[in-house]
């Protein structure tokens, strides 16, 4: 594209609108350019795993005011719905700071002639570091004994965890089971082997090297864990994947990390094995239904130590927003020098 590009960073908290147009501004460098910043207000539960947005969004009257005579308009959340695209009948491209367009109208988009792009793999190291976090907290016990000393006052933790039963589990010589070798999964294998765990891995759809013991089928992977981390996608086949026979084949006392999707588990079959003591531990940061419902099953274990849960915040971190915004704006600089996009639906 020969012309000055008009750009709309519409950001949000996270991945903050500057984040976005100083990206573009470097990618693009001396080519014509006019950036014009919007933020836009969105609440915390979509940063779990979303449904395609609906039709109806407060953001969207917000969103067509600031495009007006857009090319093209970056954002995290933004709603791109039917409506908004039918409004900015200039608009060209839409880059999405996300690992897919899901709040995108993908065949409005499609019928209008927008290019859609987005951003996978950008928040794949903060989820790798995040369920090694996770994971050491749950095999070594530290949010039980910092909630004892800092909120109880109670020196006795200490204690309490110089027992042989009590004591929590190291990494060196430990068998975990990574279920799942994708961007995050190959990472976090890569972390344990540095703390000298037993890695196995396995995933069917993996071919090549692996780092550790590639394991030819879920049941024998279960079966030789002391810990398991899942690192799957979501799809119909692996809903549910981690059920009442899965867990029934760990060997007792073993430990759950879940940094990926809820729905992989059965959250009805964890809390009965973390009850019969099956599992001595689970790690979640992903949940079946989020936010949590205040009644789920999954609170009442929370007092027992034997459940840590987090938010879904295993993908934020800074430097994530900052990829993000990087990534997307080599989407826009690849549009705008007639150059094929590297991320693009069709």
């Amino acid at each position: 594209m020969t012309g000055s590009v008009t750009v709309v960073a519409a950001g949000d908290h996270f991945v903050l609108p500057r984040l976005i147009a100083e990206a573009v501004r470097a990618e693009l460098g001396e080519h014509p350019l006019s950036v014009r910043e919007l933020t836009l207000d969105w609440p915390l539960e979509p940063f779990g795993p979303v449904a395609e947005v609906e039709e109806a969004s407060d953001a969207e009257d917000e969103l067509i005011e600031a495009l007006g005579d857009a090319d093209v308009l970056v954002t995290q959340m933004g709603p791109v719905t039917e409506r908004v695209l039918a409004a900015s009948p200039r608009l060209r491209l839409v880059v999405v700071c996300r690992g897919g367009p899901v709040n995108v109208n993908r065949e409005a988009a499609r019928a209008q002639g927008v290019r859609v792009c987005f951003a996978p793999g950008r928040n794949a190291a903060a989820t790798a570091e995040f369920t090694v976090g996770l994971l050491l907290a749950a095999l070594r016990r530290i949010p039980q004994a910092h909630d004892l000393l800092a909120r109880q006052g109670s020196w006795g933790g200490g204690a309490t965890y110089y027992t042989y039963e009590q004591s929590g589990l190291e990494l060196e010589d430990l068998p975990v089971g990574l279920i799942g070798y994708g961007a995050v999964g190959s990472r976090v294998a890569r972390v344990l082997g540095a703390f000298g765990a037993r890695v196995l891995v396995y995933d069917p759809y993996v071919r090549g090297e692996v780092h550790g013991l590639r394991v030819g089928s879920l049941d024998d992977l279960l079966g030789r864990s002391r810990v398991i981390s899942l690192h799957a996608r979501l799809t119909s086949e692996t809903r549910g994947l981690i059920g009442a026979r899965e867990l029934a084949l760990l060997p007792p006392g073993a430990v759950l990390v879940n940094v990926a999707r809820g729905p992989l588990v059965d959250e009805g079959a964890l809390c009965d094995a973390l009850k019969s003591g099956q599992l001595s531990a689970a790690a979640l940061d992903t949940y079946e239904r989020e936010p949590v419902p205040p009644d789920s099953p999954l609170f009442d274990l929370v007092g027992t130590e034997r459940l840590l849960m987090t938010p879904h915040l295993g993908g934020a971190s800074r430097a994530v927003a900052e990829k993000a915004a990087r990534i997307a704006a080599a989407e826009v600089g690849r549009w705008a020098r007639g150059e094929p996009p590297a991320h693009c639906l069709d």
